[in-house]
């Protein structure tokens, strides 16, 4: 899984970052995960939960995690819970 953030003028402004998956196993498998934006004093300023629904073996899925909140303000994104289902 990787996480890359996302510039602004490319996220309508706002705090987001790209969620990857990579489906290692040999079934097709979604995955949820749940991202954190953190403040530069490492405080959770938002959560937000993403996924990849039906991602085949050996492939890849994404999804764009974003928060509306502190726009101004440089957040860092985190995952903090996978769940592949």
């Amino acid at each position: 899984m990787t996480l890359t953030g996302l510039s602004k003028d490319r996220s309508g402004g706002v705090n987001a970052a790209v969620v990857t998956v990579m489906n290692r196993t040999n079934a097709t498998a979604s995955y949820a995960v749940k991202v954190e934006f953190l403040d530069p004093s490492g405080h959770s300023v938002d959560s937000t939960v993403v996924g990849s629904r039906d991602v085949g073996p050996g492939a890849s899925g994404s999804a764009i995690a974003y928060t509306p909140k502190d726009p101004d303000a440089a957040l860092v994104a985190k995952v903090v819970q996978a769940q592949r289902y």
